[in-house]
C-alpha cells in the first residue's frame, strides 16, 4: 500500500493546484475577455472532449499494458515496441484533429455559435487557432496513460503543477500586459500545450526500462490490444454523446452568453474530477497488477477501501457544494449576475458529477480484467432513451433542464449498473458497495451539511461566511472520515503512532 498511498498522495496534491489555479484564474479570464468570449473558451471544451473519440481507447489501454507488462517477465521490449507503435499512431490523430477544426471553423461560426457581440469572422479566427492548440495537447493523453500505467505518478503531477502555473500566470500576464484578446488566450494554449506534451514524452520514455535495442513500430502488437482498445473507443464514443451532447445542444438553442453561464457552471462541477482522478488513476493500475497476478481476496479487500476513499472524498465536498452553491459562487466571482444564472445548474451538476465519481472504481475494475462489454452496451442503451429527452428537456427548460438529465444519467448508473456489475465481478459485494463504502459516509455527511444549511443566514458578512464554511466543511469531512472503516482506521492509526512515538521521545529524552 505505501507506493498506492505516494500515489493517491501525488495525484490529490497535483490535481489540488491545477484546480486552484482554474478556479483563481476564471474570473480574470472572465474579467478581461467578457462573459461572452469566455462562452468560445467552452467551445473549446467541447471540441477537446469530442475529438477524444479519435483516442481509439489506445491512451487508456496503453495505462494498461503498461500495469500489466510491468509485473511479467521479458515485457521490457514489448512496453518500448508499443509506446512507437502508438505513438505513430497517435501524432497522425493530432494532425487529424487541427485540419478537422479548422475545416469545421466557418460552419461553427457562421451557422452554430450565437453571438451578440462578437464578430463571425472574429470567431471563426478564434476557432482555428484552437485546432492548433488541440493538436499539440492530443499527444499529452497517450503519454500520460503509459506514465499511470509505469505507477510514475509523482513525476506526472510534478510536469502537471508546473504546466498549470505557467499556463494560468502566463495567459493573465499576456492578457493583462500585451493583448486582452480571445486569439491571445488561445495563442498561449498553443505554445504551453505543446511545452506539456513535450515534456510527458521525455518522461515516458526515461521511465522505460532500457534494453539495448530500438522501440520499433510493430503492427503486430495490435493484434493483442485491438479488441480492448476497440471496447474503449466504445465506451469513449458514447460516454462523449452523453456527457458533451448537453453542450452541444445548448451552445446552438441559447445564446453564446448563457452557455458561458453554463460552461462556467459545469467548470466548477467538473473540478469534482481532480478529486476523483487522483484515487482512480493510482487504483486503476494496482487492480490491473491482482488481477494478473490473480490475487482474488487481496483484489477484493483493496476495491473496497479504494471506493470507500473516494466516497471520503468527494461526498462531503459534493454535499457542501450542492447546498451552498449561491454563497460559493458569490464568494468566488462577486458577481450577482453569475450567482443568478448559475447557482441552481452548477448544484444540478455537482450531484451528477459526484454520482458519477461513485462509479469510477467499479470501472476501474471493469477495465482491469478487461471487460469493456458492460459500460459500452450501458451506454449505448442510456443513449437511446436519454438522449431524445435531453434535447426535449434543454428546448423546455434550458440550463437546468440540461443539468438534470445529468443526474438522471448518473443516477442509472449507481442504481442498475453497480448491481449488473456485481452479478460477474466480486460476486456478493455489492450490498456491501452501496451500504459500506457508500452508505455510511453519505448518511454522515449530509446531516452534518444539512444542518449547517439551515443555521447559516444567506446575509452573513463575508468573513463570517468564509469562517463558517470552513467550519461546516471541515465537520462534514471528518464526519465521513470517520463513519468509513477504512479511512477511520487509517486515521486511528496514524494517531496511535503519533502518541506511540511522543511517548518514546518521553522516554528518551524526557520532553
Amino acid at each position: 500500500m505505501g507506493q498506492f498511498n505516494r500515489n493517491v498522495w501525488a495525484n490529490l496534491l497535483g490535481n489540488s493546484w491545477v484546480a486552484l489555479t482554474n478556479f483563481a484564474f476564471i474570473p480574470l479570464y472572465i474579467h478581461f475577455l467578457g462573459i461572452e468570449a469566455y462562452g468560445l473558451i467552452g467551445i473549446f471544451a467541447t471540441l477537446q472532449a469530442v475529438f477524444s473519440i479519435l483516442d481509439m481507447g489506445l491512451s487508456g489501454t496503453l495505462n494498461r499494458e503498461m500495469a500489466r507488462l510491468s509485473v511479467l517477465p521479458e515485457g521490457s521490449q514489448k512496453l518500448r515496441n508499443l509506446l512507437r507503435t502508438l505513438e505513430v499512431v497517435y501524432w497522425g490523430v493530432a494532425i487529424l484533429i487541427g485540419i478537422i477544426t479548422c475545416a469545421l471553423a466557418p460552419l461553427i461560426a457562421h451557422h452554430w455559435v450565437h453571438a451578440d457581440h462578437l464578430s463571425p469572422g472574429l470567431v471563426q479566427q478564434t476557432i482555428m487557432i484552437m485546432g492548433l492548440a488541440l493538436a499539440f495537447q492530443c499527444p499529452y493523453a497517450l503519454y500520460s496513460g503509459g506514465l499511470l500505467g509505469l505507477q510514475r505518478q509523482l513525476l506526472l503531477n510534478g510536469i502537471l503543477v508546473g504546466i498549470a502555473t505557467i499556463r494560468s500566470v502566463g495567459i493573465v500576464a499576456i492578457l493583462w500586459l500585451v493583448s486582452p484578446t480571445i486569439q491571445a488566450f488561445f495563442i498561449c494554449q498553443i505554445a504551453i500545450s505543446g511545452l506539456q506534451t513535450f515534456l510527458v514524452n521525455k518522461a515516458l520514455w526515461g521511465s522505460l526500462p532500457t534494453t539495448g535495442r530500438k522501440a520499433a513500430f510493430t503492427k503486430e502488437l495490435f493484434r493483442d490490444i485491438w479488441r480492448f482498445a476497440a471496447g474503449l473507443s466504445g465506451i469513449t464514443i458514447m460516454t462523449v454523446i452523453l456527457t458533451q451532447m448537453d453542450k452541444i445542444i445548448l451552445s446552438k438553442l441559447v445564446t453564446l452568453e448563457k452557455f458561458a453561464y453554463y460552461t462556467l457552471a459545469s467548470a466548477v462541477a467538473m473540478s469534482l474530477s481532480r478529486l476523483i482522478s487522483p484515487v482512480f488513476n493510482a487504483t486503476y493500475p494496482r487492480l490491473t497488477q491482482l488481477v494478473a497476478l490473480e490475487k482474488q481476496e487481496e483484489l477484493k479487500q483493496f476495491y473496497h477501501r479504494t471506493c470507500q476513499l473516494m466516497s471520503v472524498f468527494i461526498i462531503p465536498i459534493a454535499v457542501i457544494g450542492a447546498l451552498f452553491a449561491p454563497e460559493l459562487l458569490l464568494l468566488w466571482t462577486r458577481n450577482p449576475a453569475i450567482v443568478a444564472n448559475t447557482h441552481t445548474v452548477l448544484s444540478l451538476l455537482i450531484i451528477g458529477t459526484a454520482l458519477n465519481g461513485l462509479m469510477n472504481i467499479p470501472y476501474a475494475l471493469q477495465l482491469a480484467h478487461g471487460w469493456t462489454r458492460l459500460s459500452f452496451y450501458t451506454i449505448v442503451l442510456a443513449t437511446i432513451i436519454l438522449l431524445p429527452l435531453l434535447f426535449f428537456i434543454t428546448w423546455r427548460y434550458g440550463l437546468v433542464g440540461a443539468a438534470t438529465v445529468w443526474v438522471l444519467l448518473n443516477g442509472g448508473y449507481v442504481l442498475i449498473v453497480m448491481q449488473i456489475m456485481h452479478r460477474y465481478l466480486l460476486r456478493g459485494e455489492l450490498w456491501r458497495w452501496y451500504l459500506e463504502d457508500i452508505g455510511l459516509p453519505l448518511v454522515a455527511a449530509l446531516p452534518v451539511a444539512a444542518l449547517g444549511r439551515g443555521l447559516i443566514g444567506p446575509h452573513l458578512a463575508t468573513a463570517n461566511l468564509i469562517v463558517s464554511l470552513v467550519i461546516l466543511s471541515l465537520a462534514t469531512v471528518t464526519a465521513a472520515i470517520f463513519a468509513s472503516k477504512y479511512t477511520r482506521g487509517w486515521l486511528v492509526t496514524r494517531i496511535v503512532k503519533l502518541k506511540l512515538l511522543r511517548s518514546l521521545r518521553v522516554m528518551l529524552y524526557g520532553k
